[in-house]
């Protein structure tokens, strides 16, 4: 659906994580061993994937302005608690975080990729799509940080054409 690049850094895991449920169509390619594997996940690591990509679609839709019912950040900040992160400082000196546990664990890459890109500010440009039938997760790239759907040529052009449409109605 996203006509976009992929995210930067480490937020092009999370925007790939977010994105394995296509959501109008139902498809979830953690459900396939091909999909797993992109992530690095087995098939018994599928029900965490999902409850943290649901999370992380959660907080996405939180970065675009919205407030999705029966959802909370607060499901984010619990699955990352079981993904303690460490300061490591390499031979240049240059310090960075790093998985205190697992380092391939999904939830740990995970967390350490929310705190780099908190660091350098990054993080909230990390959004969903605010289509219902898509949230799509996409990075903004706009100066002001305010695009809304993953693409305008398809979720935007949809939108502004369903307000064109009810406007008309409302006037005749």
């Amino acid at each position: 659906m996203n006509d976009r690049p992929p995210a930067p850094g480490g937020l092009a895991l999370i925007e790939a994580l977010v994105n394995t449920l296509d959501i109008e169509t139902g498809a979830d390619t953690l459900d396939t061993a091909d999909g797993r594997a992109a992530l690095g996940l087995t098939e018994g690591d599928t029900p965490a994937a999902r409850e943290l990509r649901e999370a992380l679609r959660t907080v996405c839709l939180v970065h675009a302005g919205h407030r999705p019912p029966g959802r909370s950040t607060a499901d984010l900040d619990r699955l990352l608690a079981g993904a303690p992160l460490r300061v490591t400082v390499d031979a240049g000196g240059a310090a960075a975080l790093r998985p205190a546990g697992d380092p391939d664990a999904l939830t740990s890459r995970i967390a350490a990729a929310i705190a780099a890109a908190a660091a350098d500010g990054t993080w909230s440009r990390l959004k969903a799509c605010e289509a219902e039938d898509c949230q799509w997760a996409y990075y903004d790239r706009s100066p002001a940080c305010r695009s809304r759907w993953c693409s305008m040529s398809v979720c935007g052009a949809r939108a502004k054409m369903r307000t064109y449409r009810a406007r008309r109605t409302t006037a005749e």
